[in-house]
């Protein structure tokens, strides 16, 4: 499962990130690395999740690359 097919509320841990250095750097600067559990705040529009009380929005195409299991 992907980040961008939860809804709001579910709280997640990230399992995989499949995209290119560039995609990986940007994540991890945001802080959703693999191991991490975060919560989706919205899903409408860019999606909004929240990481060790960080909110954080990023977009569509970035949240389909974030694999994901159920916390």
């Amino acid at each position: 499962m992907v980040l961008a097919q939860l809804k709001t509320g579910e709280k997640v841990r990230i399992v995989a990130i499949s995209g290119g250095r560039g995609l990986r750097q940007k994540l991890l600067l945001r802080g959703l690395v693999e191991g991490k559990v975060a919560r989706v705040i919205s899903n409408y529009g860019p999606m909004t999740v929240e990481v060790d009380r960080n909110i954080i929005a990023i977009g569509r195409g970035m949240a389909r690359r974030i694999e994901v299991e159920r916390y």
